[in-house]
């Protein structure tokens, strides 16, 4: 087998195959690609003649590379190919597919795919995503690098080595390709988001599954409502149920309020009881105003403990609770009477009593208020949080300044609450 220098498959592709005598036999039209170790391998060519496809197994190909590809068969010998379902092809199921590049944190095209003689094999090295497998496609790759010459620069090449991708399903039959689960769980959540907003549902959806739990519960905050139900419907509810666990209470919440009722009464029902009641709660709240933008887990101590105690109870505390900004104090029948920030507390006197510290005059609304009016009081004051009471002053939740800036989001973004 004769398989040399830098070779693409873009260059093989309508390349004429020839027989033994020197007489064309048909045209590349693709190559199957099969499992290898270490890399996928070309196992079959098909070529096109006559408006026919055949296909010519890897042991009958003489020579292969850009510049000549010749096999041991005769036209007459060649088998008729029917495009069975389970084959991956480069050209139909590889080249123009999305693929996850976990470096750029971004979704990108595969333009090419760079192939490499190994063991008598020729193996699928890496895909090209860069502008150079566009112009290689083009023709024009040769021209466009004279043209940069002459301006003292060079086209890079943008190649992804297949080592760092896995095949969308097991059986390499999947049209895109993905990172490792580790690679994918490492990134920021908002950028996995991302990931998953510009592929396709399957696609999306196999990313997901790959995700940690901590990691899968972090990117599907970030979602958009729609893309949220479709990911949620698309695993069992017992993973659903552990990822909903994972996430604050009021975000669970604006999932579990975009999904059919059966649905989101079946997850419900796998979540923790006590969690299950607080994200039961603020289902309860109307859209649009401070109870369905709030959550209620926040930290509240009595007034009488020190603030060295404050302090203990909060490093524990503090563990569950994705963003801390104030301690609340509340008396005994949980009225809210006074707020301290962090600053107050590391800064006060250790053995001071929260009720020497916090301060009593606050800012509060209700759950009915809208919420336009929780973000201009958040506005108006430099909030970073507001609380939320009922008619007794009752402590319920607080809004985060983080909540309310999904009021201004364009309306898609927006997440509606209804009973479940």
């Amino acid at each position: 087998m004769a398989l040399f220098g830098e070779l693409f498959l873009s260059e093989i592709i309508k390349k004429p195959v020839f027989d033994p005598k020197g007489e064309i036999i048909g045209r590349v039209k693709d190559v199957i690609v099969v499992k290898g170790d270490p890399l996928p391998q070309i196992s079959a060519v098909i070529v096109y003649r006559k408006g026919q496809a055949y296909i010519i197994i890897w042991t009958a190909i003489n020579i292969f590379n850009k510049r000549i590809i010749s096999s041991f068969l005769y036209a007459d010998a060649l088998q008729v190919y029917e495009y069975p379902e389970d084959d991956l092809l480069a050209v139909r199921d590889i080249l123009d597919k999305q693929i996850v590049d976990a470096n750029g944190a971004k979704v990108v095209r595969v333009n090419d795919i760079k192939l490499e003689g190994y063991h008598g094999s020729a193996v699928l090295l890496a895909v090209d995503v860069g502008m150079r497998g566009i112009l290689r496609r083009l023709g024009a790759e040769h021209s466009s690098d004279e043209v940069l010459r002459f301006f003292n620069t060079q086209l890079s090449y943008n190649l992804i080595s297949w080592n760092y991708m896995q095949p969308l399903r097991p059986e390499l039959k999947a049209i895109a390709l993905t990172v490792p689960r580790q690679m994918l769980s490492d990134l920021h959540p908002a950028d996995i988001a991302d990931l998953i907003s510009q592929v396709s549902r399957e696609e999306g959806a196999h990313l997901f599954k790959n995700l940690d739990i901590e990691a899968a519960a972090d990117a599907l905050s970030e979602l958009m409502p729609e893309r949220q139900a479709e990911i949620i419907n698309s695993i069992d509810t017992e993973q659903a149920a552990d990822i909903l666990e994972e996430m604050q209470p009021d975000e669970a919440a604006d999932v579990l309020s975009d999904l059919p009722t059966e649905k989101a009464k079946e997850i419900l029902e796998h979540i923790d009881r006590e969690e299950a009641e607080d994200i039961q709660e603020l289902l309860g709240h109307e859209e649009d105003t401070a109870g369905g933008l709030m959550t209620n887990i926040f930290i509240a101590y009595p007034p009488q403990i020190t603030v060295t105690e404050a302090i203990e109870r909060f490093k524990k505390d503090a563990e569950e609770i994705e963003s801390v900004y104030y301690i609340y104090v509340v008396d005994e029948d949980e009225k809210l009477i006074g707020v301290a920030s962090l600053r107050d507390i590391i800064m006060a006197d250790p053995q001071a009593q929260l009720a020497e510290v916090m301060e009593t005059k606050m800012k509060s609304v209700t759950p009915e208020t809208d919420d336009m009016i929780v973000a201009e009081i958040i506005s108006k004051y430099n909030l970073v949080a507001l609380p939320v009471v009922d008619a007794e002053n009752v402590l319920l939740g607080i809004v985060g300044v983080d909540d309310v800036i999904d009021i201004i989001l364009p309306p898609a973004a927006k997440r509606g609450r209804r009973k479940v």
